[in-house]
């Protein structure tokens, strides 16, 4: 089987843009979450969310470029630009024909969407559209393919592209998709990776509605909490990150540095429940030791776990039962910790962004630690790395996403061997 890495990254996050400022911002335990500076959300139930401080004109983009695009598209190319760039792989003349894109995201262009509709409605006061009113670029807004496109136009690929939306496993699953699009011999080279804006106020009344988000406003820099007793809710999360995917020979071939190799992927569904989760955490467990299985590996080869450790209280004891169930005996033993602590839940770009910290971790042979657990609940009672990161070897990182309709994917990602035959 083809084997492939990681050559390149790049990363749009809360309180960090940019694959160095994001990885020092995981290792400080730094918090980015504040109160909602985007719209007015004083009639909120909960008005705090990690955004990122994004300046559209310091990464290219021109007054007509952030009129035509999506806040979630100005994020998916600037990672997309970073990840190529860092990859040098447009340097190798690389067949456009055998490069791809696979993007995920959950929402698509809402902020766009929303503000359409509030120009086209007059705020909701009519229900007689003026659909004269509405901007050209309006369909791009309400197609989420938009995103695999213009990602596709930028970078020059003429391969396979595509958009998958399964929630907040969109990220990493397209990350997975990427990476066996290479190895069924469909592409050299894939641009893949999550991108998400959701801190509007049509997201946030979703959310505010079933009561899932954190309501603690006057406590923002802690307000999401993975994993403590005191836990009462996510903080919703924006951003990208965008990964270049790479047959292994091909990059040995050019000389290319990696950051870490998909050893092994797998996504399985509950069949259960929109939001529910069924008690004892077996689909997920079941994903863990498919992935594990296509990386030929053994649950205690795993250094340290990536967890999905949204914050909710059913999510962290679910997940918290799936590990021990998937790893078993060795689950007591290994680190593990949830970076939604400090940048929040993404949504559909969270489990790009986990995949981005577990190549960075292998890479610098660190655990990021999960910020704000001080009274750790006696029901998630495994080894979560809390307030400071870790320094150790970590040469195999399992990562994990869960999400809404029963979703539930696992990566296996390896320290790269790259002098060896692929």
């Amino acid at each position: 089987m083809k084997r492939v890495v990681i050559t390149g990254i790049g990363v749009v996050a809360p309180g960090a843009v940019g694959n160095a400022a994001f990885w020092s911002l995981l290792t400080s335990g730094r918090t980015a979450t504040r109160n909602i500076t985007l719209f007015d959300a004083s009639d909120f139930r909960s008005r705090v969310a990690a955004e990122v401080d994004f300046d559209a004109a310091a990464h290219g983009f021109t007054l007509a470029d952030t009129e035509r695009l999506d806040r979630v598209a100005q994020f998916a190319l600037t990672g997309a630009r970073e990840a190529l760039a860092d990859s040098g792989v447009r340097d190798a003349q690389v067949d456009p024909v055998r490069t791809g894109v696979s993007l995920g995201s959950a929402i698509g262009c809402t902020t766009g969407l929303a503000t359409q509709y509030a120009i086209l409605s007059d705020c909701g006061n009519t229900t007689t559209l003026d659909h004269t009113k509405a901007a050209e670029y309006l369909y791009d807004y309400f197609v989420p393919s938009s995103l695999a496109a213009v990602v596709a136009r930028d970078s020059g690929a003429q391969g396979p592209v595509g958009l998958i939306s399964s929630g907040c496993t969109s990220g990493l699953d397209a990350i997975g998709h990427g990476a066996d699009l290479i190895r069924d011999g469909s592409a050299d080279v894939v641009v893949a990776g999550g991108a998400e804006a959701p801190i509007s106020p049509i997201s946030m009344a979703c959310f505010d509605r079933i009561r899932l988000t954190s309501p603690r406003n006057d406590e923002p820099a802690t307000a999401s909490r993975p994993f403590d007793r005191t836990r009462d809710g996510f903080v919703l999360g924006e951003g990208a990150a965008v990964v270049v995917l790479e047959e292994l020979g091909h990059a040995r071939r050019r000389g290319a540095r990696a950051y870490a190799e998909l050893s092994g992927y797998a996504a399985h569904s509950s069949a259960y429940h929109m939001t529910g989760l069924r008690p004892g955490g077996q689909e997920m467990a079941d994903t863990i030791r498919a992935a594990l299985d296509e990386a030929r590996m053994n649950p205690v080869d795993v250094d340290y776990v990536s967890a999905h450790g949204a914050g909710t209280r059913l999510n962290d004891r679910h997940e918290t039962h799936a590990i021990k169930t998937g790893l078993g005996d060795h689950a007591r033993r290994v680190p593990v910790s949830s970076i939604k602590s400090m940048i929040g839940h993404a949504l559909g770009a969270a489990g790009a962004l986990d995949v981005v910290a577990s190549a960075l971790a292998i890479q610098h042979d660190t655990v990021p630690p999960t910020a704000n657990l001080r009274e750790p609940d006696p029901t998630c009672d495994l080894d979560y790395t809390p307030l400071f990161a870790r320094e150790q070897r970590t040469s195999t990182v399992l990562s994990i996403a869960s999400g809404f309709g029963g979703f539930h994917s696992a990566t296996v990602l390896t320290r790269p061997r790259l002098k060896e035959a692929a």
